[in-house]
């Protein structure tokens, strides 16, 4: 702020004197030196945000403390940053969270008898809450302790009572989490077992009955019809309007209003805490947050989006001080924090700060299922409602225990130092980038890095469909929500930890991860790559079974009955994205929890089953394919070119994906395969994949690159 108001982009007037004082008594040449930062980079930071004013938003995060964001919804406000503020489709909350003292203040009433019964709703205290609250200790002094959730967790097994309650796919359910829009949710399928939505539990427990199984969907409608439908002024009668929502899922309403003030600046603050020394930073895990869906094994076996591991949490350290403490990936450090300690495996992270450590909460669970159990290290004995805030902590200390334990990763990873390995992405054209100057400039600049590729024989003619998908590298965030869905859409196996570390995990997707540039400053790439369904496809021409083979409309098909298991295709695929069944996973994981009768239900019947010895990778989806022909031809017409759309392609929330006939002029795919950023990974291999890539275009300074 002080550079900000130096160079006359905020003015002091909008500032109160306290505050004023604060922040001209920090500088940004000093904070960069302090912290190991380019001062010139930072400038340049400053200078964008002065260019942008009203056009930029500056987010702090959400375990930062409160004085940090205090100053951050300062600085977008003195910037005119808040015009960008969208309300009505803001996100609501109806009930503020909890305070730590009210927290210490119920436990303290519950060690002294004061509380008779305690009620767990769909939550897991005893697991989530910090130890210095002592709340297992104080469930003890209260006589009745119930709790009603879906799965065994660590609060069900010390409860008095456990109600069990519906899946969500067997509830009904009103939402109103964004400002103009109301939720529903009905179920698609009757409760399996003997459960009750939560929701009954709770409306029985007002109207002090036990019997009435629809109180909850009653709710809704009475909800709806009196405090929506009746604001609408609808022409419809009720039964239709409802009807119509449910099928929408959605019912627009009037947004909630608002009025922008401006901020108090009286609740700024000055920043208490001071990270010189070891600092923790403490965040939920990326695929399953605090750890409530951690007995799923696609999120547990789901590749950390940076650094690829799986079925583990870690402390990730920056490579400077690794070096410095003589620590190394996979060795076995003890972490103090405040007198409380964890032994947790470590794990060497390039582009992380010097003297901190990152780790994730979810892990460590117990009386959670077959497949969380005991899983990864259990960071919540370090919480603490104390310290810089409820996720980062000060004057921590590690050291190493002399042991190793081994961390599953699906990528291996290569020294950013050395020159044998070192951008090696770059250098093969596996990945292709650019900067916004180079392409403004040259929008054709990619055109010099193809290949002159040629045939002795004539091409195959593709009269009809032709199938190809298009992955824009600009779009995409790397969040392995492709890799999720293509999991559960075509009955993916776990492996678990033990075979994922040899090697042997079977998604067909995989987000790959490249480096290049400086282990403090790493340049990150990301690719997706999944089967090319190349037309010339070099695995196609070693199957001795013809188990692989190509289709009239350019897929490269698996016949899993007559694949017999050489792998000869897995060794001729460049790309190695064929995967294969060393085992029958599902009898092989976790003592055959796959093969119960409940899990199988989650299998998607359109797809088959494979089991041990065979091949198997992706197929452009096929069953859509079908169904979208069968459509065509029940309805009398030809299979428009954008009928299809592939599981990861639904999923992916930027629309990296596109998926089509490549023969339609008219397709998505074929304007983005013309396209000038368009490119083949390995193309001057002649083997012509049907994938293309978009090359991704940085908005870096040209001293940067």
């Amino acid at each position: 702020m002080n550079e900000l108001l130096k160079n006359n982009s905020i003015s002091s007037s909008s500032i109160e004197s306290s505050i004023l004082s604060l922040i001209k008594s920090s500088s940004i040449k000093s904070f960069a030196e302090k912290n190991g930062l380019a001062h010139e980079k930072l400038k340049k930071l400053v200078s964008d945000l002065s260019n942008n004013k009203g056009q930029s938003i500056i987010y702090a995060g959400d375990i930062l403390p409160v004085e940090v964001h205090s100053l951050v919804n300062l600085l977008n406000e003195l910037l005119n940053n808040t015009k960008l503020y969208n309300y009505e489709k803001a996100l609501l909350t109806y009930n503020t969270l909890s305070s730590s003292k009210e927290l210490h203040t119920l436990v303290k009433n519950m060690k002294n008898g004061s509380v008779g019964a305690v009620i767990h709703f769909e939550s897991n205290p005893v697991y989530e809450l910090a130890a210095e609250y002592g709340y297992t200790e104080a469930l003890q002094n209260v006589e009745s302790v119930t709790s009603i959730s879906e799965a065994p967790n660590e609060t069900t097994n010390v409860s008095h009572y456990v109600l069990s309650v519906n899946n969500q796919l067997e509830s009904w359910g009103l939402h109103h989490t964004r400002n103009g829009l109301i939720y529903l949710q009905q179920p698609v399928i009757n409760p399996l077992f003997d459960t009750t939505e939560k929701e009954t539990i709770i409306t029985n427990f007002i109207n002090e009955s036990i019997s009435d199984q629809d109180a909850y969907h009653k709710y809704v409608m009475n909800y709806v019809k009196e405090n929506v439908y009746s604001k609408l002024n609808s022409a419809a009668a009720f039964e239709t309007f409802w009807y119509t929502a449910l099928h929408d899922g959605v019912i627009n309403v009037k947004p909630t209003g608002y009025k922008l003030s401006k901020m108090n600046q009286s609740v700024i603050s000055k920043p208490t805490f001071n990270l010189e020394n070891m600092t923790l930073v403490v965040h939920n895990n990326y695929n399953f947050g605090t750890g409530q869906f951690s007995n799923n094994g696609w999120l547990q076996e789901l590749p950390h989006p940076v650094t690829k591991v799986t079925w583990d949490n870690y402390a990730a350290i920056a490579p400077a001080t690794a070096a410095k403490l003589n620590i190394e990936n996979d060795d076995l450090i003890k972490i103090n924090v405040e007198g409380k300690e964890i032994e947790i495996a470590a794990f060497v992270q390039p582009g992380m700060a010097e003297n901190t450590i990152v780790t994730e909460l979810g892990y460590g669970r117990e009386s959670s299922g077959e497949v969380a159990e005991k899983v990864g290290f259990n960071v919540n004995r370090l919480l603490s409602g104390q310290d810089v805030s409820q996720y980062i902590f000060d004057n921590v200390s590690i050291a190493k225990t002399g042991e190793v334990y081994k961390l599953a990763s699906t990528q291996e990873h290569h020294a950013l130092d050395d020159d044998f390995v070192k951008d090696f992405n770059r250098i093969r054209k596996i990945i292709q980038e650019g900067t916004l100057e180079e392409y403004k400039e040259n929008p054709e600049f990619l055109k010099e890095h193809k290949h002159e590729i040629f045939s002795i024989t004539e091409s195959h003619k593709y009269e009809n469909e032709k199938w190809a998908m298009t992955i824009d590298l600009n779009k995409c965030l790397g969040c392995s929500e492709c890799v999720s869905s293509c999991n559960v859409e075509n009955n993916v196996p776990i492996v678990g930890k033990d075979q994922v570390s040899r090697g042997r995990e079977m998604h067909w997707i995989r987000l790959d991860r490249y480096y290049s540039g400086t282990p403090e400053e790493p340049i990150v790439s990301t690719q997706p790559i999944l089967c090319q369904h190349c037309d010339n496809a070099p695995c196609e021409n070693v199957c001795p079974v013809n188990a692989t083979n190509h289709s009239p409309d350019g897929l490269n098909q698996m016949a899993y009955n007559r694949c017999v298991g050489t792998r000869y295709c897995a060794n001729n695929c460049p790309y190695k994205v064929r995967r294969f069944n060393f085992y029958n996973f599902r009898d092989n994981f976790a003592d055959a929890h796959y093969e119960n009768e409940l899990t199988n239900l989650v299998h998607n019947p359109e797809v088959t089953i494979r089991s041990r010895g065979v091949i198997e990778k992706c197929t452009f989806c096929i069953q859509h394919i079908m169904d979208a022909r069968e459509i065509a031809i029940r309805e009398g017409r030809k299979l428009g070119p954008e009928d299809v759309k592939t599981s990861c392609q639904t999923a992916c929330p930027t629309n990296a994906i596109e998926f089509g006939d490549s023969n339609s002029k008219e397709s998505k795919v074929s304007k983005n395969r013309a396209h000038e950023l368009s490119y083949h990974v390995l193309e001057e291999l002649n083997i012509r994949p049907n994938v293309t890539y978009l090359a991704k275009i940085r908005n870096t300074d040209s001293e940067d690159v």
